[in-house]
């Protein structure tokens, strides 16, 4: 183990180097995506209306839920993560494996909270240099919220009917 590695006793590893390089890589996009903006002249909308931000968390939310839970985007964590049980609604949960740096990305990639920092700044970006192809973006994504809670409410009421029946 590294130093860096080291500091938590807690009988487990934490990959607190690979957080940290993940933690710059971030830090370093959102710092390129500013000087290129600023470089390129592109004027950033001076406010954003509160529907925007309801349709960016949705869709940020929507988005992360895919990426670290779906199982058919399992492909893109296996690299990184081992399965630990199948969730409800076609959701699997996995959890990092390996050491270092690819285990700082497995706990990235199967944690949907730690996901929706990413998510969100790219598709803010998205909003800030492309607002309609974001908002299309984004109103597609919600579209899918609103499709499960839909999938979810006519589950229920197809239980109920077929308990009472």
């Amino acid at each position: 183990m590294t130093d860096v590695e080291q500091r938590y006793d807690d009988g487990e590893e934490t990959p607190l180097g690979g957080y940290a390089a993940l933690a710059t890589t971030f830090a370093a996009g959102a710092g390129v995506f500013a000087v290129t903006v600023w470089r390129r002249g592109v004027r950033l909308p001076d406010t954003v209306p509160a529907w925007d931000v309801a349709l960016l968390g949705t869709a940020t939310f929507k988005a992360s839920r895919l990426l670290t839970k779906d199982r058919v985007t399992s492909f893109l964590r296996a690299p990184f993560t081992r399965r630990e049980r199948e969730g409800n609604a076609n959701e699997v949960m996995d959890a990092g494996r390996g050491t270092g740096l690819r285990r700082a990305v497995g706990d990235l990639i199967s944690c949907p909270f730690c996901t929706s920092a990413w998510v969100a700044g790219g598709l803010v970006g998205t909003y800030a240099v492309a607002p309609r192809a974001a908002r299309l973006v984004c109103a597609g994504l919600s579209a899918i919220v609103v499709s499960d809670w839909l999938q979810y409410a006519w589950s229920v009421t197809a239980q109920k009917a077929e308990d009472s029946g």
